[in-house]
This record gives structure tokens, C-alpha cells and sequence, in this order.
């Protein structure tokens, strides 16, 4: 039987969801302050080591609140949702939404590329050190991995609409229960497998998303919200205590097994405390972001959230490397006097760092706009995919210190190739290419 949603103003009437763009906003936020603090830093001898911060004993705990890609795919869900039935209310089409995501999502990361590609091989011609540069190109590219998977998410969900109106929960049941199946073969030993759930962890996660918005988990009561917090870390923390699970939910060095890359499904557990405890906190945020001044700033981070994503990692490399090669600074010991005391100006000089980056990068995605020429839905898919084919490779090969001198370095097939997937396939979302003959019958007889 069709799942049955509840009888209040449908997504596509209603306003933008405050709620949700302030969970979106601080997830990225805390996504950038994780990242900027994480870092163990220290170079001698031309080499540069580096550690993480929640590797200290005990911090791992920290992780099962500030991990929060599950509120980003949760919050991205809800917005594509309510977008998609905004589109078809004004009798637009689902090629049109398509476009506007896509060609919005894949703007941005054009300019991150265009900045990337050469900037290795320039700085290595300048005599900047070979190995520090490998990390930091393996950096600048590593997070694009969201992006694969999030263009995977906005490419699927006119088909998850679908199933969420027909069958509900058990969408997002069948795709944690696939993701349990898929731990149990890569926990005994079968290669690869685990990367399966960067599709069905994520995708599940952001089928919850639909559910805030037809009224099951926005209108929760106080009891149901607590019960998810509590049931969601309760089953965390059974899931870490029995193994093999980590503690960690962010990758920790050297350790034998990753939450994170790949997903495991002690995400979703994750997921469901971290859902509960901002259910919980609602209607506090909600008094909070009717305050002029944060209402503002959440417009703001919104328009320009994938620029904020995409350069806080330069941000920190453009810091690092000049803090660390140039004048010698070496992390203090995480959680010790020196590092809490030297961590306000670190992450001060990195946000005015990143507000530069932003300045200069995030017009791009405040006026990105879908093209006026609406490809079909097959070329939009095509391109979608191929673009998501290209990032996949640059997260996977980083933009690498090239290992050939001079021009040689600019032909290095590392970045070039996936790069220009990435170009092929937002030319192939943002221009409708028409056939160059009209197969008529007159054209047949011609041939023939």
C-alpha cells in the first residue's frame, strides 16, 4: 500500500526550513573546525610528519558528535526534497531541478581544479619540497569524496521520492540492512566490498532526510527524539564495545579499520543519536535563528556552503606551509597548555585565510543558475556521472607533486585526466547539445 504522508502543507508550498539551513551551516562549520584542529604538525630534514589531534587517548569521543557528515547528507535529503516538489509545483520539470543542482554542485569545484592542476609543479619548480607537496595535493583532494557521493544522492532522488511515497521506512531499512551485510563480508575478508557502503550508509542517511520533511521526524515529540538519541549511542556504543568497530568515527592513523573510508554502518547508528539530539535541540535553535544577525549569516554560508567545503583545506595547507616550511612552527602536544593556548590564533588566522579564498572563489556558486537550455534527463545523468567519475579519481590520486621536471610535469596523467572528466560532465549538464543531422524520412531517403 502506498505509505500514506501526513496531512499538513505539502514541501513545495512551504518556505526554506530554518531549521534545516542552520543544521547545514553548523555541520559544515564543525566539519571545518575538526579539520583545522586535527592536524599534528612538524618538518625536519625535508620531511614533514604528521599526526592527528584525536588520536590522544579519550578524544575519540569527541568524534561521535563533531563527525557530522551524517547531518549533511540528513540536511541535504530534506533540502532536495522539499526543492524537487517546489519544482514540480511550478510545473517545472525534474531536468530542470537536475540542471540547477548539478550545474550548482560542480561550478565551484571547477575553480578548486583550475588552481590545483598547475600549482604542484609550479611550487616544485620554485624549490618547494616534493614529499610536503604530496600531502598537501593528497589533502586539497581527499574531501572531494563527498562530492562523489553527494552528486550520487541528487541523481538518484527524483527514483527516491518514488520509493519513499511508496514504501516509507523500509527504504531506509533496506539500505541499513545492506550495509550490515556488506561489513560482514568485508570484516571477513572479502577485498573491496566495504565500498559499497559509501552508497548504501549515505544513501540511507539521506533517504532519512525525507522523513523530516513530510512530518515523521520534524513533528517528533520530546520522547521520540530522546529515544533515537539514546538508542542511536546506545547501539554505538554496543556495536564499538563488541567489535570490530572503532571507537573513532573519523579515521585515525595506522589504525586497522576505518569507520570512515569506508563508511561503516556504525555510521547510521551515529546517524540516528546524532538526529535525536538536534530534534531535541529544535526548538531552541529555532528561537536562535530568528535573531536578525544569524538569520543573515545563515543566508550567507548557505549561498556559499560548497566554496566553505572546498577551500578550508587549501586554507590550512596555504597556513601550514608557511607556518611550518617557512618559519619552523611545530604543533604542540595536542590537549597540553601550549596547544590550547596557540589554537584561538591558529584558527583565527585560518578563518580570515579561508574568508580571502571565499571572497575570491564563492561568486561562483552565489550565481550559479541552471542553464537556459535544459539538456535532456539522459545527458544530465551522463554528465552527472562522468563528472562524479573524475572527482572519484582526484580524491583517490590527489593533485601529486609531479615526478617529471619542467613541462613534463603538466602532461602527468595523475590530475589531468579525471580533471577534464570533471570539465566533459558539467559541459554536458550545463549546455543542451542537438543532434547535427534530424533523422527524418527525408534524411533516409538521402542516405539510402
Amino acid at each position: 500500500m502506498p505509505r500514506t504522508i501526513e496531512a499538513k502543507p505539502p514541501p513545495a508550498t512551504r518556505k526554506r526550513d530554518p531549521f534545516l539551513d542552520l543544521v547545514r551551516a553548523g555541520a559544515i562549520l564543525l566539519v571545518v573546525g575538526q579539520h583545522w584542529l586535527m592536524p599534528v604538525l612538524d618538518f625536519h630534514n625535508g620531511q614533514l610528519a604528521t599526526g592527528n589531534a584525536l588520536s590522544t587517548p579519550g578524544w575519540w569521543l569527541f568524534t561521535w558528535v563533531s563527525q557530522v557528515m551524517p547531518l549533511v547528507f540528513f540536511a541535504g535529503g530534506a533540502a532536495n526534497f522539499i526543492s524537487l516538489r517546489a519544482q514540480h509545483s511550478r510545473n517545472g520539470t525534474t531536468a530542470e531541478w537536475l540542471a540547477n543542482r548539478l550545474h550548482r554542485l560542480l561550478l565551484p569545484v571547477l575553480a578548486l581544479i583550475a588552481v590545483w592542476v598547475p600549482l604542484p609543479p609550479l611550487l616544485a619548480a620554485l624549490g618547494v619540497p616534493v614529499q610536503p607537496l604530496d600531502i598537501a595535493g593528497g589533502i586539497a583532494a581527499q574531501l572531494l569524496w563527498f562530492l562523489v557521493v553527494y552528486l550520487g544522492t541528487v541523481l538518484i532522488t527524483p527514483l527516491a521520492v518514488r520509493a519513499h511515497e511508496r514504501f516509507g521506512l523500509a527504504v531506509p531499512g533496506v539500505l541499513a540492512l545492506a550495509s550490515v551485510l556488506v561489513d560482514v563480508a568485508r570484516f571477513d575478508g572479502v577485498p573491496l566490498v566495504g565500498y559499497a557502503n559509501a552508497v548504501f550508509v549515505w544513501f540511507a542517511v539521506h533517504q532519512l532526510g525525507f522523513h523530516y520533511v513530510d512530518g515523521f521526524l520534524r513533528t517528533a515529540s520530546r520522547a521520540r527524539a530522546a529515544g533515537l538519541l539514546v538508542g542511536g549511542y546506545a547501539m554505538t556504543a554496543a556495536l564499538v564495545a563488541v567489535g570490530p568497530y572503532p571507537a573513532s568515527m573519523v579515521g585515525m592513523p595506522d589504525a586497522p579499520v576505518s569507520n570512515m573510508s569506508p563508511p561503516t554502518a556504525c555510521l547510521l547508528a551515529v546517524t540516528c543519536g546524532q538526529i535525536g539530539l538536534m530534534l531535541l535541540l529544535r526548538p531552541l535553535l529555532l528561537r536562535l535563528v530568528r535573531r536578525p544577525a544569524l538569520g543573515t549569516a545563515l543566508s550567507w554560508i548557505g549561498s556559499r556552503s560548497m566554496t566553505v567545503y572546498l577551500w578550508h583545506m587549501p586554507a590550512l595547507i596555504a597556513v601550514a606551509g608557511l607556518a611550518v616550511l617557512g618559519f619552523g612552527y611545530a604543533t604542540p602536544e595536542p590537549g597540553s597548555a601550549p596547544w590550547f593556548a596557540v589554537a584561538p590564533l591558529w584558527l583565527g588566522v585560518l578563518g580570515l585565510t579561508l574568508a580571502g579564498l571565499v571572497r575570491l572563489f564563492g561568486g561562483l556558486e552565489a550565481v550559479a543558475k541552471a542553464p537556459r537550455s535544459v539538456p535532456p534527463r539522459t545527458q544530465l545523468v551522463i554528465g552527472g556521472l562522468l563528472a562524479a567519475a573524475g572527482l572519484l579519481g582526484l580524491a583517490a590520486g590527489g593533485f601529486g607533486a609531479p615526478t617529471q621536471p619542467g613541462v613534463l610535469a603538466l602532461l602527468e596523467a595523475s590530475p589531468l585526466l579525471p580533471s577534464a572528466a570533471v570539465l566533459l560532465g558539467f559541459v554536458l549538464v550545463s549546455q543542451r547539445f542537438r543532434p547535427a543531422i534530424q533523422w527524418t524520412a527525408q534524411t533516409r531517403r538521402q542516405v539510402v
